[in-house]
């Protein structure tokens, strides 16, 4: 009774910004998914583009994305604003819709990626940042997991609809790009009515001036906040893309490509169902000690889908990689928060989706040169063996104590 008590209070202490946050990243990810469930697929099917250079373009676009994150983080420290970001970065997504169902060509995609992870990059790390700003401390984790959780039951909802409406439609891809912008919209109009920017972010204590940008910051974020980004960095070059994932069960298996969003819909359920109770958990103990549950997991999904016989394998494999994404983004953020100064969250987050952005590149890149040269399964193999060193080296990292979160530096 008394641990069922104590998870309740958790859960029901969450505040209702976070809760408005999290709503606003469930639709702005059902509008994106509805697009990228079927993206890999158009643009092999439809549209004759090679598995290599779709992997080159996840790729590209995923590190300026990331790059974008670093940036918005930064200045949204400096200016004290998150809200702003966010709603430009919605923005920004909504608009992007219509391009890609106007434009049936590859350099229409290109355009319609490039703005959509644009705007994504804008919003990212203010949104995160803003999340550590509300968040009790006792409650950290269980706010990033709400927040992940509900973004990627967005992501659910999204592939849902995708797959329905693939089916009735017979394949109209434009028609979907185009009802994609309606939860997208919605998302904005969330954030404009339902969002707050938190008073001491509006009302800095006894009106401190501007917090200036330069290098000397980062040394201040501390020793172990730069360990974890070196976890970090290995870590996310195990992570090749969602579409590997729908190649590969399609060019290996026969997945009909009306059927792929059933992919992203099998990822995105585990993924949502994760999120929220590893970060109630990681409230009670060890973040490090569920971080490396989630590199385990991911050791254990890319050898399925890397032996895979049959799709039915291949969708276990999903399945269980869709888990080691709750645990890993829910863990990852929580421990960014609990080791970087208030002053300085967004830089931490920048910092991280940096780091996160290069990793990604070069995962997505030598994922598609590996599946290329042999074949999608390869890119499993690949993301195994990065895996594996990742867990070594944060077993080797690992603090001993719990979550001790950082003592802000006056």
């Amino acid at each position: 009774m008394p641990n069922s008590l104590s998870h309740q209070s958790t859960l029901f202490s969450i505040p209702k910004q976070i809760w408005g946050i999290g709503w606003g990243v469930f639709f702005i990810n059902t509008s994106s998914v509805m697009v990228r469930a079927i993206a890999a697929m158009y643009l092999r099917n439809v549209l004759g583009v090679g598995i290599g250079w779709i992997g080159l373009l996840e790729g590209f676009i995923e590190g300026l994305s990331f790059v974008i994150k670093t940036f918005a983080g930064v200045i949204s420290d400096y200016l004290r604003r998150r809200k702003i970001f966010i709603t430009i970065g919605y923005i920004l997504i909504a608009i992007s819709n219509p391009i890609i169902a106007l434009w049936a060509s590859f350099a229409g995609v290109f355009v319609y990626r490039v703005i959509a992870r644009i705007g994504n990059g804008i919003q990212a790390t203010p949104r995160d940042a803003l999340v550590g700003d509300i968040a009790p401390a006792k409650s950290r984790g269980a706010c990033y997991g709400l927040r992940v959780g509900l973004g990627i039951a967005g992501s659910f909802i999204g592939g849902l609809f995708a797959l329905i409406y693939m089916h009735k439609s017979n394949n109209d891809y434009q028609q979907l790009f185009w009802l994609a912008t309606v939860p997208a919209i919605i998302a904005v109009l969330i954030v404009l009515i339902f969002v707050k920017e938190p008073k001491k972010n509006l009302h800095p204590k006894d009106h401190q001036p501007r917090h200036p940008i330069h290098w000397a910051d980062l040394p201040r974020l501390g020793r172990q906040f730069w360990i974890l980004m070196g976890v970090v960095a290995i870590f996310m070059m195990a992570q090749v893309g969602e579409p590997f994932m729908v190649l590969h069960a399609h060019l290996n298996f026969g997945l009909p490509e009306a059927n792929a969003p059933i992919i992203f819909l099998l990822f995105n359920a585990t993924h949502s169902a994760s999120s929220l109770p590893v970060g109630i958990l990681s409230d009670r103990m060890s973040r490090y000690h569920l971080l490396a549950l989630g590199f385990i997991i991911l050791i254990v999904s890319d050898l399925i889908l890397a032996t895979a016989t049959n799709l039915t394998s291949v969708f276990i494999g999903i399945a269980i990689w869709g888990f080691q994404m709750g645990i890993h983004q829910s863990m990852f953020l929580a421990l960014v928060a609990d080791n970087s100064p208030d002053d300085l969250r967004g830089t931490a987050l920048s910092v991280y989706y940096l780091i996160c952005g290069a990793s990604l590149f070069l995962a997505n890149t030598c994922g598609g040169i590996v599946a290329q040269v042999f074949d999608s399964s390869a890119a499993y193999f690949f993301s195994f063996v990065v895996a594996v060193i990742s867990l070594i080296f944060l077993v080797f990292i690992m603090p001993k104590k719990r979550n001790k979160p950082h003592k802000t530096i006056a």
